[in-house]
């Protein structure tokens, strides 16, 4: 495989807290690491990315982390040269004058908008298209995440999945684990569960149903969106990380916003993953672990039809039975519905359900990964020149 020359500049604007940034530092790294190519990363929160990575120092306007240069995407963004791959992350608007250096090239940047993840059935026909720009001589090309083989695929790195089988078959890795972030071993007969979500109507009856569970259930849950409503279920008006609450069958674990690669290493650990959003769902697949997934709320539904495209292909090889009663949960988590009366048969079904993630894992393993392809896009385009 060719590797394209100069640097590249991606561009991210954070939106929804976390999950902008995780995609577009995942992506990043691994085009630095994997394939060596000079990456500059522009976010105009640093704060938040400091979440994810600790080691990012929010007052600096230049630095670097894992052979990416970082840099503070500010208005007006200081004078510089474009990279040879120009890429506008998840909607975001390239500075106007950072544009008008583009067309001060020649040959001009190879500029693509890398769309948010979605499984529909358009995406393939919309991957790899360009788009002129109607007022300028500048060509944009669609880079659309997916999982058919004619999408852009998904950012995973080498030697991820037998990162997480290592862990998952050792027991003394997890223990550390658990010691780490403050908890015990887990005890026979025990669930441990995941939550990374938003606001939800549906949050107080999963955790009532939780409460009443027949088994001995922890509740993992970083800083976040939903403590509000956890600590309101409680009676509390706030809970701090590190607290430990306990209801019937329930303890809720506050824990303190988890670097990126940690969190990864949770969702690998838990029993079951719910999550939201774009990379915590990816992860949550690449965890090989029945997950729930709460998509990003958008006008008109249409987040909705973006849940209905995954679960077609998600549920396609599961059991009838099984399909319809995730099916069901997961319409009713994102519809914001009681999901209570389903809890107990989702929780029953965890065993077959966690055979099936691991399936799905293995087939999402055997697909090209996002980077790659997106090196193989761009070499193409180098070779032929045809922007």
């Amino acid at each position: 495989m060719l590797k394209p020359s100069g640097h590249w500049d991606i561009f991210c604007s954070v939106i929804d807290n976390y999950g902008d940034i995780g995609v577009t530092w995942r992506l990043s790294r691994q085009l630095a690491n994997e394939f060596g190519i000079a990456v500059r990363l522009w976010v105009d929160d640093l704060q938040a990315f400091r979440k994810i990575r600790p080691e990012i120092d929010c007052h600096a306007t230049r630095q670097e982390l894992n052979g990416v240069e970082v840099r503070h995407w500010t208005n007006p963004l200081p004078s510089t040269i474009p990279g040879e791959v120009v890429i506008e992350a998840l909607a975001c608007n390239l500075p106007d004058g950072y544009i008008q250096a583009m067309l001060a090239l020649s040959p001009k940047p190879i500029w693509l908008n890398l769309e948010y993840l979605s499984a529909e059935k358009w995406v393939s026909g919309v991957h790899g298209l360009p788009s002129p720009n109607p007022r300028l001589p500048l060509t944009k090309y669609f880079f659309m995440p997916g999982y058919l083989p004619d999408t852009g695929g998904l950012t995973r790195e080498q030697g991820l999945f037998q990162a997480r089988d290592q862990f998952q078959q050792d027991p003394a890795a997890q223990s550390l684990f658990w010691n780490r972030i403050g908890l015990p071993n887990k005890k026979p007969g025990q669930l441990r569960i995941s939550l990374f979500s938003y606001e939800s109507t549906s949050l107080p009856g999963m955790l009532t149903a939780c409460a009443d569970a027949d088994c001995v259930i922890d509740l993992l849950v970083p800083q976040g969106k939903a403590l509000p409503q956890i600590a309101a279920w409680f009676s509390r008006q706030a809970i701090s990380a590190g607290e430990h609450l306990e209801r019937g069958n329930l303890c809720v674990h506050s824990l303190p916003m988890l670097p990126q690669d940690e969190y990864d290493t949770l969702l690998w650990a838990c029993d079951f993953n719910i999550v939201r959003g774009e990379d915590s769902f990816v992860r949550a697949q690449f965890a090989a672990r029945p997950m729930l997934w709460q998509a990003y709320i958008q006008d008109e539904g249409a987040h909705l039809d973006k849940l209905e495209a995954f679960l077609d292909l998600y549920c396609a090889d599961m059991q009838p039975a099984m399909a319809d009663l995730v099916r069901a949960s997961w319409l009713a988590w994102n519809q914001q519905e009681e999901i209570g009366a389903l809890w107990p048969s989702l929780l029953a079904s965890l065993p077959d359900q966690a055979a099936h993630a691991r399936a799905w894992a293995t087939h999402l393993a055997g697909q090209t990964d996002l980077s790659s392809n997106l090196v193989k896009f761009i070499n193409k385009l180098l070779e032929s020149r045809v922007f």
